[in-house]
């Protein structure tokens, strides 16, 4: 089973990874799933995530603070709205399925807003 959520945890982490740099894959839940599963699974590479200098950060703010960056807000916010608004409008033909997009902005706008700002 250790080798599995290893596994899982490496795949976790390397999506993680590709969140930082591709808009609408998100970092900061993969790292968290990352943490988990090494936790369960090797304290070895759980002090490694925790105490590297770049990806330690997304993990214990999150944890510690329960918080976003300003920063990290606004462009997700905005890369998710641009990218729903031409899925709504530039893709789908149908109402219901526009519709739907602008909902799942919505919600995931509501979602980002929920926690508190990091300062």
């Amino acid at each position: 089973m250790r080798y599995i959520l290893t596994f899982l945890g490496s795949v976790s982490l390397a999506l993680g990874i590709v969140g930082i740099f591709v808009p609408m894959l998100p970092t900061t839940p993969f790292l968290l799933l990352t943490a988990a599963l090494y936790f369960r699974s090797s304290p070895r590479l759980y002090e490694w995530l925790m105490n590297h200098p770049r990806l330690g950060t997304y993990i214990r703010n999150f944890r510690e603070n329960k918080a976003i960056p300003l920063r990290v807000k606004i462009v997700s916010v905005s890369l998710v709205w641009a990218t729903l608004l031409y899925c709504a409008f530039g893709i789908a033909r149908e109402w219901w399925l526009q519709a739907l997009f602008l909902l799942l902005a919505t919600g995931i706008t509501i979602h980002i807003l929920h926690y508190n700002t990091l300062k």
